[in-house]
């Protein structure tokens, strides 16, 4: 099975960017990266160093019990890079790897309600998925950071199934 992993939406990133405001209406935070902080716009770990926005982000778009809004970083100026969307950010053998060894994906359903949740590492995460997104009730899963359950990316079925 494919899969697609979608981007952050254009208009948050320009907002957060040239504005300075967050999916909340708040100011964003703009910090120097220690090294290590997962970059939600490129999917990969911060360099000591790069200039980066700490910002609330809502992966939902429907209303519901479900519906959170979460800190993510994106970098502070976009990237020239073009970022592989077609393919889990797993890089098990790199200490700056996005996703890192474990990590939770939770399957969702159309109506954006959590339908089941696993914990997962970087060996097991791509079949797990693949069951999900088997599933006819199940619309999209999203990764997440394991220790403070920070959004990392969704996880939609391919565009060549």
């Amino acid at each position: 099975m494919s899969i697609q992993i979608v981007p952050l939406p254009a208009d948050y990133l320009r907002r957060v960017r040239e504005e300075g405001l967050d999916d909340l209406g708040q100011p964003v935070r703009r910090v120097t990266a220690e090294g290590g902080e997962p970059c939600r716009d490129v999917l990969r770990r911060a360099q000591p160093g790069e200039e980066l926005i700490l910002a609330s982000f809502s992966p939902y778009v429907k209303p519901g019990p479900y519906h959170e809004y979460g800190p993510i970083f994106v970098l502070a100026h976009a990237a020239e890079i073009a970022v592989p969307l077609d393919a889990l950010p797993l890089y098990p053998d790199q200490p700056d790897s996005y996703l890192r060894n474990r990590f939770v994906v939770r399957a969702y359903t159309e109506a954006e309600s959590i339908a089941d949740a696993e914990l997962v590492t970087s060996e097991t995460a791509e079949a797990q998925i693949a069951a999900y997104l088997a599933r006819p009730d199940i619309a999209f899963v999203q990764a997440r950071f394991p220790t403070y359950g920070c959004f990392a990316c969704r996880i939609e079925r391919g565009e060549y199934e």
